[in-house]
């Protein structure tokens, strides 16, 4: 009798601690997801950019007309409005708006979508919907002044059109084909890179630095915001040229002077970002 009583506890024993280990298994693959998950994406010229891709805001929430302004502050606006470069006025310092917030939100998102000064069209990514630009801006604004509400009568409409679900089929299409995409890319690049080390090419010589200047470093390369050498002005660049290459990849990817590092896009790569310099100084190098 005392044998029976020992067996049934120690099977129960077993049975609570494999329970616990499943669970506790659970746990650790919720909490890597969550460490893992992307903070952002690059957009680059050509590119799909809708906003389907963006990323949920910092409280893990989508922005009410499912633009995530934060998120495409931060891929697109935070370099010069974080720090303060070509003479931009930071984010939620108030002295800094005091003369602009007076000219009225229109304006201001005018100046966002249209340029002005220093700063391109659309932050210098021609591929954001106004709609998009608008998002970002009110987030921009936000802590200095009352901004209206972004796109809520236009996503009402469309939901009481499409109440049958279109809307989440085209959602869905959307995110498959950009996989397809994403797989078709990750080939191609590969590809590229194996035909590359066959020539002695480095491993970037297949990204395309073009597009990845145009989104990451053409709002200061190309007025010379910031004291920034422009794109294809010999004299700008006679000092610079005097080094050798790695430091300026260096330069591009730690960043140097008022120059963020990898121009303010945290996501690009090492190699992306060599591929954007190469594109950069190729006129005079």
């Amino acid at each position: 009798m005392k044998s029976s009583k020992l067996i049934l506890g120690c099977l129960a024993t077993v049975g609570l601690t494999a329970g616990a280990a499943t669970v506790h298994a659970e746990v650790d693959r919720d909490a890597i997801a969550e460490r893992i998950k992307p903070i952002g994406q690059l957009c680059l010229v050509g590119d799909d950019c809708g906003t389907a891709a963006a990323p949920a805001n910092g409280n893990g929430e989508a922005a009410a007309n499912g633009i995530d302004g934060g998120a495409i502050y931060q891929r697109v606006c935070m370099a010069c409005h974080d720090t303060g470069a070509a003479g931009a006025p930071r984010r939620g310092e108030e002295g800094e708006w005091s003369e602009r917030i007076d000219q009225g939100w229109d304006t201001l998102l005018e100046h966002a979508i249209n340029g002005i000064g220093a700063m391109p069209a659309r932050g210098g990514n021609p591929n954001l919907s106004d709609e998009e630009v608008a998002a970002s801006t009110a987030y921009l604004l936000e802590p200095v002044m009352d901004v209206p509400e972004i796109g809520d009568d236009a996503a009402a409409d469309e939901e009481a059109v499409t109440e049958e679900g279109p809307v989440e089929e085209k959602a869905e299409a959307a995110a498959v084909a950009a996989d397809e995409a994403v797989e078709e890319e990750a080939v191609e690049e590969a590809a590229t890179e194996e035909a590359a080390a066959g020539d002695d090419e480095p491993a970037w010589a297949g990204i395309d630095g073009e597009a990845i200047y145009n989104q990451a470093c053409m709002a200061c390369h190309m007025t010379g915001a910031a004291g920034a050498p422009r794109r294809g002005e010999e004299g700008e660049w006679a000092q610079r040229m005097e080094q050798d290459m790695d430091t300026l990849y260096e330069h591009a990817i730690n960043g140097i002077g008022a120059m963020p590092p990898k121009g303010g896009h945290a996501n690009l790569s090492d190699d992306e970002v060599r591929a954007a310099t190469d594109y950069l100084v190729e006129p005079v190098r």
